[in-house]
């Protein structure tokens, strides 16, 4: 797990692609705080840039870039391959050799091997680049779920990346504004991918390669192809089918030289994850956090899951004042503007200081299995788009923003579908607090935004927007982002490539019950996972954040904002009228409209 950055250019001079390089790289110190180093071609025209966390191989092996022996193929790598073992054996026998314990030289002899194809084999979570001296072209490529990130910036046939946006701040090489980002933070509570910040700074998408040719010529491909075949329709396949997954999941996801844990918030997800891991780890090491709030604190349950888990458990009790004074380091380590992450930060912030540097989470179970009301409240809206388009914009003047929002269903468009579920503002009051006119707000929504028309409205449906829209834009961000603030790496086992393929074949008639989010996966681990924990209404990993928002004179006094729209909704915040969420998408906006 590290940070990464680099350029491809025939414009620069030595010394400015020496000092453009350095800056991006100190910029994501935080990231990689073990070990540091840079790449540069023979010819100057390929620069790469390297923060190391070490968890693999902590020698001074694993330091990067890194090259095979011949120095054909040169790589920056971020994130873990879990089956670099079996990769390596498979190599081995075609007749590859090693001088490293790393997955980064697996990746190379694979490129050597196999070229891209070798992409598809990767099973973990991975952004790097890679430059093939022999053909000149230059590899960005991302995992297939998109839980590393990874921004690339094609300026003047120069190709300019990095893990994170503010490397492209810190160098210098743009600080122009996409003044689209203040519409997608108060419609979404984040910016969605491909998007930044940053005018054409953009996302790589997952499961893709971008390929920048010796012309400086690009193309960017898809080698994930999500396998199809007949659904599993018996109850006890699927059972044992996830207990294999899962269980297999876990097991690659706990290789690491360094120390590893298991946050443990007292819900299923995490709770199953720390109770599996401990088969494997004779002495676990699980993070806990509590609040003297009584409605927020699971105490009860992560105990009841402690207390079966040979190890130790460190729990940690966060207050008002303690969010106050971490506030400003949290904005900071946000990287882009988001409504979530708060919970991440502090987390991974006591997880470092028990001397951890990777934890497993329970990010993805929610989205594969039904966890969130979306899967209840998309069912209405099937019936809701079999009326015509002009009744919804008859909502307009509604003041509850939840008859506000029927607005978005006069758009035949999967974002408004979304939106509609689970966005913050209706598209009116957006075009009131950005100063738009709300045509333009709606094509920044529905125009600028390519996601395909998804179909029924169903559960799968549901799992496809909370995953490629919620969990890829915001969850997995966010975590990211926050973990690596502090020098930590999260591992996301429900993400397992082969657990995603598995969770994909069951017929959605089992994958998913009308009565009880998660049954299957419940059902799964009944013998291991306390009823305490699974028999009861979900809280999700929440802070006493409407209280806490409220007590902080930055986002919750009126004076800071602007306009009668932005100071009346702060206001309605103050008195408990509407989520914090969108209260500090406000804050957030201020200075940009």
């Amino acid at each position: 797990m590290c940070r990464i950055a680099g350029l491809v250019t025939n414009a620069l001079q030595e010394n400015e692609i020496k000092q453009t390089v350095n800056a991006m790289c100190n910029a994501l110190k935080h990231g990689g705080p073990d070990d540091e180093g840079v790449y540069y071609s023979t010819d100057t025209r390929v620069a790469f840039g390297h923060r190391r966390l070490s968890i693999i191989d902590l020698s001074a092996n694993g330091h990067q870039p890194m090259a095979d022996t011949r120095q054909i193929a040169w790589i920056t790598f971020n994130g873990e391959i879990y089956n670099y073992r079996e990769l390596k054996i498979e190599l081995q026998l075609l007749g590859a050799t090693f001088n490293t314990g790393t997955d980064t030289e697996v990746i190379i002899q694979a490129y050597l091997y196999w070229g891209t194809n070798s992409f598809s084999k990767l099973r973990g979570m991975f952004a790097f680049a890679l430059y093939d001296t022999t053909t000149e072209a230059i590899y960005l490529v991302r995992d297939i779920t998109g839980i590393k990130p990874l921004y690339y910036y094609v300026h003047n046939s120069q190709l300019y990346f990095a893990s994170e946006i503010k490397a492209f701040k810190a160098a210098a090489i743009t600080k122009d504004e996409d003044t689209r980002w203040p519409v997608w933070l108060l419609a979404f509570g984040h910016i969605p991918e491909p998007y930044t910040t940053l005018k054409n700074v953009l996302s790589i998408p997952k499961g893709h390669f971008l390929c920048w040719d010796k012309s400086g010529i690009y193309t960017i491909t898809n080698y994930h192809k999500p396998s199809t075949g007949n659904y599993i329709t018996d109850l006890e396949t699927a059972r044992l089918g996830l207990q294999t997954h899962l269980k297999t999941a876990i097991r690659r996801q706990l290789i690491a030289d360094a120390p590893i844990g298991v946050f443990l918030s007292g819900g299923i997800d995490s709770s199953l994850l720390a109770l599996l891991a401990s088969e494997e780890i004779e002495q676990l090491k699980t993070i806990s956090i509590f609040f003297n709030e009584q409605q927020y604190d699971e105490r009860t349950y992560q105990h009841a899951v402690a207390d079966k888990i040979r190890g130790q458990n460190f729990t940690h009790l966060i207050k008002q004042q303690d969010f106050e004074e971490a506030f400003p380091q949290v904005l900071n380590a946000m990287d882009m503007p988001t409504t979530d992450g708060i919970n991440s930060w502090f987390i991974s912030n006591y997880a470092r200081k028990d001397g951890l540097k990777t934890v497993l989470s329970g990010i993805g179970a929610d989205e594969l299995f039904g966890g969130y009301p979306s899967f209840n409240r998309i069912k209405p809206l099937r019936y809701l788009k079999v009326l015509p388009a002009a009744i919804f914009t008859l909502t307009k003047p509604f003041s509850n923003d939840r008859y506000k929002k029927l607005a978005y269903l006069e758009n035949n468009n999967t974002i408004a579908d979304y939106l509609f579920l689970r966005g913050l503002y209706a598209a009116a009051d957006i075009a009131k607090l950005t100063a738009m006119d709300e045509d333009e707000v709606k094509g920044i929504l529905f125009d600028d935004i390519d996601i395909p028309k998804v179909g029924a409205y169903n559960k799968l449906q549901a799992s496809w927007m909370e995953t490629n829209l919620y969990m890829q834009n915001q969850l997995l961000r966010d975590t990211d982002m926050m973990s690596m603030s502090h020098g930590l790496e999260v591992r996301v086992p429900y993400l397992d490539e082969d657990f995603q393929e598995y969770a994909a074949q069951l017929h959605p008639g089992i994958r998913f019950d009308n009565n009880q989010p998660k049954k299957i996966l419940i059902d799964s681990f009944k013998d291991i996972l306390p009823e305490a924990v699974w028999n009861r209404p979900k809280m999700g990993f929440t802070f006493p954040l409407q209280q806490w928002m409220k007590d902080n004179k930055a986002i919750s006094d009126t004076t800071h904002y602007h306009g009668k729209t932005a100071k009346r909704l702060i206001n309605d915040f103050n008195n408990g009228r509407i989520h914090w969420s969108r209260a500090f998408a406000l804050y957030q906006i201020q200075g940009h409209v």
